[in-house]
């Protein structure tokens, strides 16, 4: 399968999913077009979940994202929850900067939205 590699733009974040599990997602999520820049990501993970890596790590380092892209990466998790619901091992790391409390709020809404087991990091300055 081939990787996803996108470099991030002061509007669309950068992303690199390796078919060996490793997936990141960081920077602005604020596109013109969220839905047109998220599903070739909501693609790959539809044809990863036929053979997935043994443990799938998904590192989400947003600073900002907006409603349209929230809804998007909803759709993103939800693939993912279909990969660990299908018996295979997923991670998700969402990173938040130590005073960003809405970061830290909106991971723990996909948190309570999502059955994928997830982990808050804090990264301090």
């Amino acid at each position: 399968m081939e990787p996803i590699s996108i470099i991030g733009t002061p509007k669309t974040p950068t992303v690199s999913f390796e078919a060996n599990g490793k997936l990141e997602i960081k920077g602005r999520s604020i596109p013109e077009n969220s839905v047109e820049f998220y599903k070739p990501l909501v693609d790959w993970l539809e044809q990863y979940l036929s053979s997935p890596a043994p443990l799938t790590e998904v590192a989400i380092k947003l600073e900002y994202f907006n409603t349209s892209s929230s809804k998007c990466i909803l759709d993103v998790f939800k693939k993912l929850e279909a990969i660990y619901k299908s018996g295979n091992e997923v991670v998700i790391l969402w990173h938040y900067e130590e005073d960003d409390e809405d970061m830290l709020e909106a991971g723990e809404d996909y948190q309570s939205i999502i059955k994928v087991p997830f982990k808050m990091v804090e990264m301090s300055e």
